[in-house]
C-alpha cells in the first residue's frame, strides 16, 4: 500500500466523479445507435485524435513500456519507433479514406458492417465472422485490463484483490454504459491529456534529482553500457533480426483495431484528419518519449534507494511517483494509470458491444430492430460482457494476461490488410475478404503456439503476410466483384 493514501483516495474520486460527470452529460446527447457508438460521427480534431491514441495505450504505457525500458535500456527504442510509425500511417492511409467509405457504404457504423456493406454479402457470413473474431479476442483484451486496474487500487489502497477489481470494473462499465461513444471519447480527451502530462512530469523531476540528462546517461552507463545501444540486448548479446523486426512489427497491428478504426469514422469532416493526425502523431512521440525516459530514471532511482532490486519493474512509474510528489500530486498522476486503463476497457467494451448488437443482434435475430432496441442491447451487452471479462480477470495470474500480446497481432493481421485493400484495391471482392479475415485470424492463434527459429517472430508479421496473399489470391481466382461493387467504389473515389 502506498503511503498517504487518504489524499490519494480523496484525488480518485474527484477524477472518477469528473468522469462520470461526462459520462452523464454524453447520455443526454445520446438517441440513437449512431450516437451511442460513433458519437454521431462529430468528433473533432483533438478528441479524435487523443481518443485514438488513448483508447489504444492503455495501461501498457504507463506500466509495460517502462518496464521495459527499466530491463532493456534503449532496445525499447525498436518497439516505440515502430508504433510511432504504425500510428502516422494508420492516419495517413486509413483515416479519410475509412471516414468517406463507411458514408459511402450506406452509413456503417461497426468494422464488421462496414466489410458487409463494402462487399454487398447478403449472407451476413463476413460481418458474424468479423465480429465473432472482435467478441473473442477482446473478452481477453478487456479482462487484462481490468486486471491491471485491480492491481492499481491493489497497490495503492491496500485493498483486496477481488474487491478492487470489481471496484475498477465498476468505474469502467458506468459510464460507457450510459454515455456510449460520446463518453468514451471525451473522456480519453482528458485521459490522454493526462497521461502525457504524466509521462513528461515524472520524468522531468526525476532526471533534475538526479543532475540532469547527461548526469542520468552517464549513470546509465556506468551501470551497464549495454543499455544505451539500440544493436545489443542488457547482456551484451546481438539482437537479432528476429528480435528486432518483432519488436518494430508491432505498428503494423494499428492498421485492424476496431477500437481505434472507430474514432477515424467518427471524425465530422475529412478536413479535420491531417489536425488530427498531427495532434496524434506528437501525443503518442512525447508519452511514448516520456515512457522511456521513466524507465531510465527509474533505474538509477532503484539502484541509490533501493539497493539495485524491485521485483516488478512494471510498478516502477508507481514508485516514482510515490517518492517525488506530494500526495496530492501523485494522486493526479497515479490516476492517469487509471485513466489509461480506462481509456482502452471502455473502448474495448463498447466495439464489443457494437459487434453484439449491431452485427449479431440485428443482423441474425431481429433484422427489423428498430434504433432505440439496438441501443438498448448494446447496453445490455456492456454489462453482459463486463461481467465475463470481470470472471475471467478474477485470477491476477490466469493466462488470460498471456493472450494480449497476439490479441493486437489477431486484430491487426485479421482486420489490417482486409481493411486496407478494401480502401484501395477495387478488384477485391467478398471471397477475398472473408479469407483474409479468417487466414490472418487463424495464423495468428496457431503460430503463437509454435517456438524455435523462425517461429520466434512476432506472430502479427506471418499473419498479415498470409492474410495479403489469401485476400489476393482468392479474389483473383473467383471473378471480379459485382457491377454493384464496382459502383459503390467509383462513388468512394469520387467523394475523396
Amino acid at each position: 500500500m502506498i503511503e498517504n493514501s487518504g489524499a490519494i483516495i480523496g484525488t480518485f474520486i474527484v477524477y472518477l466523479g469528473l468522469m462520470l460527470a461526462i459520462g452523464v452529460y454524453a447520455y443526454r446527447r445520446t438517441a440513437n445507435s449512431s450516437d451511442y457508438f460513433l458519437g454521431g460521427r462529430t468528433l473533432g480534431p483533438w478528441p479524435a485524435a487523443l481518443s485514438a491514441g488513448a483508447s489504444d495505450m492503455s495501461g501498457w504505457l504507463l506500466l509495460g513500456l517502462p518496464g521495459y525500458a527499466f530491463s532493456s535500456g534503449l532496445e525499447s527504442l525498436w518497439l516505440g519507433g515502430g508504433l510511432l510509425l504504425g500510428t502516422w500511417l494508420n492516419w495517413l492511409l486509413v483515416a479519410k479514406r475509412l471516414r468517406t467509405y463507411s458514408f459511402v457504404a450506406e452509413d456503417a457504423i461497426t468494422l464488421p458492417e462496414f466489410f458487409a456493406k463494402r462487399f454487398q454479402d447478403k449472407s451476413n457470413l463476413l460481418q458474424v465472422i468479423s465480429a465473432f473474431f472482435i467478441l473473442l479476442f477482446f473478452l481477453f483484451y478487456t479482462s487484462s485490463g481490468l486486471v491491471a486496474g485491480g492491481k492499481l487500487f491493489e497497490t495503492v489502497f491496500g485493498l483486496d484483490y477481488t474487491l478492487a477489481l470489481v471496484i475498477g470494473t465498476v468505474c469502467v462499465v458506468s459510464y460507457t454504459l450510459f454515455g456510449g461513444f460520446l463518453a468514451v471519447s471525451w473522456t480519453d480527451l482528458v485521459q490522454g491529456l493526462l497521461m502525457a502530462a504524466a509521462l513528461v512530469a515524472v520524468p522531468v523531476i526525476a532526471m533534475q534529482s538526479e543532475g540532469g540528462f547527461d548526469a542520468l546517461f552517464a549513470a546509465v552507463e556506468a551501470k551497464n553500457p549495454e543499455l544505451l545501444t539500440i544493436w545489443n540486448d542488457a547482456s551484451g548479446e546481438p539482437l537479432t533480426w528476429i528480435a528486432i523486426v518483432s519488436l518494430a512489427a508491432w505498428g503494423l497491428g494499428y492498421f485492424g483495431q476496431p477500437h481505434i478504426l472507430a474514432r477515424f469514422a467518427a471524425i465530422r469532416s475529412n478536413a479535420d484528419v491531417p489536425t488530427a493526425r498531427r495532434i496524434a502523431v506528437t501525443w503518442s512521440a512525447i508519452a511514448m518519449a516520456g515512457a522511456i525516459l521513466v524507465g531510465f530514471t527509474g533505474m538509477i532511482y532503484v539502484d541509490t534507494n533501493l539497493a539495485g532490486t524491485l521485483g516488478d519493474g512494471e510498478k516502477i512509474f508507481m514508485v516514482l511517483v510515490n517518492a517525488m510528489f506530494h500526495p496530492v500530486v501523485a494522486g493526479i498522476l497515479l490516476a492517469a494509470i487509471l485513466a489509461a486503463i480506462m481509456s482502452t476497457a471502455d473502448s474495448q467494451l463498447l466495439v464489443s458491444s457494437s459487434a453484439l448488437a449491431e452485427d449479431f443482434y440485428k443482423q441474425v435475430f431481429n433484422k427489423d430492430a428498430t434504433q432505440k432496441q439496438v441501443v438498448l442491447v448494446g447496453r445490455v451487452a456492456v454489462i453482459g460482457l463486463s461481467i465475463i471479462a470481470l470472471l475471467l480477470a478474477l485470477n491476477p495470474d490466469s493466462s488470460v494476461l498471456g493472450l494480449v500480446s497476439y490479441a493486437w497481432a489477431g486484430f491487426g493481421a485479421a482486420f489490417g490488410p482486409t481493411l486496407v485493400l478494401s480502401l484501395y484495391w477495387s478488384a477485391m471482392n467478398r471471397k477475398g475478404a472473408l479469407a483474409g479475415v479468417v487466414v490472418g485470424g487463424l495464423t495468428v492463434v496457431v503460430w503463437k503456439q509454435l517456438s524455435g527459429g523462425l517461429f520466434d517472430l512476432y506472430e502479427i508479421v506471418p499473419g498479415i503476410v498470409f492474410a495479403t496473399i489469401a485476400i489476393v489470391a482468392v479474389s483473383l481466382a473467383t471473378g471480379e466483384p459485382s457491377d454493384e461493387v464496382k459502383a459503390q467504389h467509383k462513388r468512394f473515389k469520387d467523394a475523396l
